[in-house]
């Protein structure tokens, strides 16, 4: 029998659990820094506080650069670093690359945040034009998101050495070996992406170049890599947590996983050019033809998506699971971190419906610069992968200090209520959005002088955000506690029996269902947006930069 990722986790070396431990907390810590900003600015908006424009526009800043930069890119190496010891068997090679990645990402961040603190806010883009009177914090800003990318090369270097460890000795790559290897070789990519963006601006600043003049367009191929890979690591955080939860392999195979992993490597990097749709000289052809990739975009994940599903409904059949839906009561809900996997799952089903509107050209240029963009994001940067992630570091930290986590019996509510809240605030901030609420603006009352709707949206939009981020918050309390001594021992995890097999011509239909219904919602949603577009008395064209 297989032995069970605690187990596994629990054999590494001091040196290396160190590593995963100082990792997990730094991005914790991230996370918490970008929670605190964006609760500001969500109160802000709704007019619940009171804030100068330029505390607004700091809190902005903190809340995309703690959350999408550095939370999202320290935990994706934290969990990387962790499967692929665990996939070698035989803990980290080449550990001293990995605690320089370590090293370089923590003082990125340190000058990431610490260049916000003061002046002009830059917003989470590191937009030049905003800092030409202010060369040395750009500097730093830049130096900041430079070190970061270096991190993001040496780290996952780390993690191919280890993975082509476990293939010389296994002979070849498993289904999560071979995914863990095509993730790793994504982050080394965005490291490189973010070097060359952030570096014109940093030897500006220094007075070795000129103003960067192409920082929009390639902010945008960065921006977009930076945005698919965290769902590509989801998908595989998926695929992991269910066989340690559930002991739940894929009905497909290892080699249909396979393919399904290096899909992401085939429909991702082409599909960019959805986000230059506001660019003014983008000529036509090329806004079709980004339309038309972009269809492509959802492929790898709606077919993890029905994989993973159809897996876990194959295997609770065979466990007594009746109805169209019955089966689903028998998965192990109580665990927070299947908690927060199930309702990912559902989050993401909207996340994938609302972003198909934006990849429309004749949408885009009307809603990009609109609370539409925050509204549906959050789907994917909360509810989706940071649950997901979250999840992950709900089994993986207690297996490396064998403390468990803080009130588990709240924890596994935490999910249901940040769900919750982001309904609230992402219904209300599409809603928003397609009523014209700029996304930028941190007074979205006008004075007073906005129509009366914005302000009742922007309020639920307050209202779901603060549910949202105390949710979140609480959840990662909960599993931070693991770092602190004097923690009562992790208990086991109840585990499905092994021996229970799946029975031939067991259907699994929901998953099927599911992928059809949001094909249906994507088309939906897509059509609701252009009716209402056209009911504008005011036929606007978007004039700044998407995202």
């Amino acid at each position: 029998m297989t032995a069970s990722l605690r187990d596994r986790l629990d054999r590494l070396s001091p040196g290396d659990r160190r590593l995963l431990i100082a990792l997990s907390g730094l991005a914790i810590l991230a996370l918490l820094t970008g929670i605190g900003g964006g609760t500001g600015v969500a109160l802000a908006r709704a007019g619940w506080i009171d804030l100068i424009p330029e505390t607004g526009y700091q809190l902005l800043t903190l809340h995309g650069v703690g959350i999408f930069f550095y939370w999202l890119y320290l935990v994706q190496g934290a969990i990387l670093l962790a499967l692929a010891a665990i996939e070698a068997g035989r803990g980290l090679a080449a550990r001293g690359l990995a605690w320089g990645g370590f090293a370089l990402m923590l003082g990125g961040m340190a000058l990431s945040l610490g260049a916000i603190s003061g002046g002009t806010p830059l917003l989470y883009n590191g937009n030049p034009e905003l800092a030409e009177y202010e060369l040395g914090r750009l500097g730093v800003f830049n130096a900041g998101y430079i070190l970061l990318g270096l991190g993001l090369i040496a780290l996952p270097a780390a993690g191919v050495a280890t993975l082509l460890a476990a293939v010389r000795r296994a002979g070849e790559f498993s289904a999560v070996g071979f995914a863990l290897f095509a993730w790793a070789g994504f982050l080394m990519v965005t490291g490189f992406a973010l070097v060359y963006v952030f570096a014109p601006g940093l030897l500006w600043a220094l007075g070795l170049g000129g103003m960067p003049a192409n920082h929009s367009t390639n902010w945008h191929i960065v921006f977009h890599n930076m945005h698919y890979l965290p769902l590509m690591a989801t998908v595989i955080v998926w695929y992991v947590l269910m066989q340690e939860l559930i002991g739940v392999k894929s009905v497909f195979g290892a080699r249909f996983s396979k393919l399904v992993f290096a899909a992401y490597l085939v429909f991702v990097p082409p599909t960019s050019l959805y986000h230059m749709f506001l660019e003014p000289d983008l000529p036509g052809a090329v806004r079709i033809a980004g339309s038309l990739l972009s269809l492509f975009v959802s492929v790898p994940t709606l077919t993890a998506f029905l994989i993973i599903v159809a897996s876990l409904e194959v295997h609770a059949r065979t466990r007594g699971g009746r109805g169209l839906f019955g089966w689903i009561r028998a998965l192990p809900w109580r665990e927070p971190a299947m908690a927060a996997a199930g309702f990912a799952v559902v989050n993401m089903a909207f996340g994938i419906v609302l972003a198909f509107v934006l990849i429309q050209a004749g949408l885009a240029p009307l809603l990009s610069d609109t609370f539409f963009v925050p509204g549906y994001f959050h789907f994917f940067t909360v509810g989706t992968v940071s649950l997901s992630f979250l999840a992950a570091l709900a089994l993986i930290l207690p297996a490396l200090t064998g403390r468990g986590l803080a009130v588990p019996g709240l924890a596994r509510f935490t999910p249901h209520l940040a769900t919750l809240g982001l309904v609230a605030f992402g219904g209300a901030g599409v809603a928003a959005g397609y009523m014209g609420v700029p996304r930028r603006v941190i007074d979205a009352g006008y004075g007073g002088d906005a129509p009366a709707l914005w302000p009742a949206l922007m309020g639920w939009v307050a209202g779901g955000g603060l549910l949202m981020a105390l949710a979140l918050a609480t959840f990662a309390f909960s599993v931070g506690a693991t770092l602190l001594p004097g923690r009562a021992t992790v208990p086991s995890l109840p585990q499905w029996d092994a021996a229970c097999a799946s029975r031939p011509g067991t259907a699994a239909l929901v998953g099927p269902l599911a992928v059809l219904v949001i094909v249906i919602g994507m088309y939906a949603a897509t059509a609701a947006g252009f009716e209402l577009m056209r009911a504008l008395p005011i036929e606007a064209a978007g004039g700044g930069h998407a995202h």
